[in-house]
């Protein structure tokens, strides 16, 4: 009879970090169906009948698939539209988008675009660009007068990088009435009380991008944005990411299932579901059938909730003394009680939540919605997650590891905006403990970090470099007493990553029984010295068994 035993393919490697306690090092894996089957020398395998020796890897490194903990889809479909950024972005095809550090060079690149458009689309086409954020740029703030220069006549919204404001021409704003209604919150005045163009936060932003027909989170569902997105992935050596924002529609669904589903897509993606903007009890139902739709490429069942926006938006919710400039404390996307109904709901469901908090007035209301209802509903390993969490202090923290909460924090954030922080938003106070890893990890709170793509740039030896070295562009150290170690911002990309999407038992480490997925490296991230940790060259994935090289 046929031996009908599968194939074990053992990979040879200058070096394998683990991340397992067990073996923290090795030199060959071996892999079978995918999974993991022996890790140690080149006769690892050998009590399962040996295998076949590949040395492609020989010179290279490998570690755990590297797992972006949040995350969102569109950062593959954002390039359908022109990138008015202030730093230099790679888009997914590798073509550099050169930084704009002036609104005269953003009007510039809008300009090109309306030129552009007039050639072969109708005026009431709308020209949307992304990418801008007016806290790097000294003098007037980017209003509607600096992009009617653009156009009067066509409608033109430019998205700023943190997604939670926009600015509008006078054509958009005129569709949704924003001029004659002074009291919508959010809708942004100058000192005669006409609107300046720009919108706050999620209610305000709607009514403009839907009269618009803009849905940015439709655009990601794309074939083409799932498509962008694993190969943005696999080029930064990303083998599970989430997609931490998804509305989930079921007409949609199909796309991602079938694209997931195909042997040779390098990517397994982990969407939570919109939890904003439905009732509780239908928000934890849909998750929950969901998740029984899961399968091993697409990681269904859990909701996102948004309380508060952006810090250098302005529209984070602080604690006292609020903003060094004086501008008003923020903008609740749900409101402390209706946060606290939808948490209690959702958690008596057995739903994990993810929730962002940037300002820490909104950390507090989401510990206080979380210790509420695990006090009415007791439920052990729930994995809640704080998402960015920025300014979380020390006793926010401990309250943290006393409910069992994990915390995703922006590590990113400190180099892309750190230097704004410390001088235009926060203060260095408040700057310096921002994103506090160290103080996390010292309470006994199960850390990951981020790039909140396509905010920053999906890379998480980059985001790992940021949480290690905390150093900003103007070279400062901010807070030096919140640095961790480079096997401390490792463990936060894979396993840490894998806890806060329950799926440590499947990925974040190499150890036998779990997925094959890696990244492959140019080199050591244990031996190079920390300040190099980014620079680190990425030659591809291993994705359940399945060689995808860059």
């Amino acid at each position: 009879m046929q031996d009908q035993t599968p194939e074990t393919v053992i990979y040879a490697a200058r070096k394998i970090i683990t991340m397992d306690s067990n073996r923290p090092e090795a030199t060959h894996v071996a892999v079978r169906e995918g999974r993991i089957l022996a890790v140690g020398d080149e006769t690892c395998a050998d009590p399962w009948g040996g295998g076949r020796l590949d040395t492609q890897f020989s010179d290279a490194v490998l570690m755990p698939g590297l797992i972006e903990g949040h995350a969102h889809l569109m950062a593959g479909a954002m390039w359908a539209y022109p990138y008015i950024g202030y730093h230099d972005r790679l888009d997914p095809d590798g073509n550099l988008w050169p930084a704009l550090r002036s609104i005269d060079a953003a009007m510039a690149r809008l300009k090109d675009a309306q030129a552009a458009m007039e050639a072969d689309q109708p005026a009431d086409q709308p020209l949307v660009a992304w990418g801008f954020d007016p806290i790097f740029l000294p003098g007037e703030r980017l209003n509607r007068r600096h992009l009617d220069a653009v156009s009067t006549q066509r409608p033109i919204v430019v998205m700023h990088s943190n997604f939670h404001l926009l600015t509008a021409n006078s054509a958009a704003l005129a569709l949704v009435g924003y001029d004659s209604n002074p009291n919508i919150e959010g809708v942004a005045r100058f000192d005669d009380g006409s609107a300046s163009g720009e919108v706050q936060e999620m209610a305000a932003m709607f009514p403009i991008l839907r009269r618009l027909g803009v849905d940015f989170r439709g655009l990601a569902r794309t074939e083409r944005a799932v498509r962008d997105f694993g190969k943005t992935a696999r080029l930064v050596g990303v083998t599970t990411c989430a997609d931490l924002f998804n509305d989930l529609p079921e007409e949609d669904l199909g796309t991602l299932l079938a694209i997931t589903g195909e042997a040779d897509f390098p990517l397994r993606i982990v969407p939570a579901l919109n939890g904003i903007t439905g009732a509780p009890e239908d928000i934890a139902t849909r998750a929950l059938e969901l998740k029984s739709r899961a399968t091993d490429k697409l990681r269904l069942g859990a909701v996102k909730l948004m309380n508060d926006g952006s810090i250098q938006a302005y529209t984070a919710r602080l604690k006292w003394p609020g903003y060094i400039t004086g501008h008003p404390n923020g903008i609740w996307n749900m409101p402390p009680e209706q946060l606290l109904t939808a948490v209690e709901v959702i958690h008596a469901a057995g739903v994990q939540m993810h929730i962002h908090v940037n300002g820490d007035e909104a950390s507090e209301a989401a510990l206080d919605a979380l210790d509420s209802a695990l006090k009415k509903t007791p439920r052990g390993d729930h994995r809640h997650t704080l998402q960015h969490c920025q300014m979380a202090d020390e006793a926010q923290f401990r309250r943290m590891a006393a409910l069992g909460v994990g915390c995703n924090l922006f590590s990113n954030h400190i180099w892309y905006f750190g230097d704004q922080h410390y001088e235009v938003t926060i203060g260095p106070d408040r700057a310096e403990r921002m994103d506090a890893c160290r103080t996390a990890l010292d309470c006994g709170v199960t850390l990951t970090v981020h790039s909140d793509a396509p905010v920053t740039p999906m890379a998480p030896l980059h985001t790992a470099w940021a949480a290690v070295n905390r150093l900003t562009p103007k070279g400062r150290i901010l807070g030096e007493a919140q640095r961790i170690t480079v096997p401390e911002a490792l463990h936060a990309i894979t396993l840490g990553a894998a806890w806060s999407l329950k799926l440590d038992k499947e990925i974040g480490s190499i150890a036998c029984g779990k997925r094959a997925d890696f990244a492959i490296l140019a080199d050591d991230p244990l031996s190079v010295a920390p300040e190099n940790l980014r620079d680190i060259a990425v030659l591809g994935t291993v994705m359940g068994g399945r060689v995808h090289l860059s």
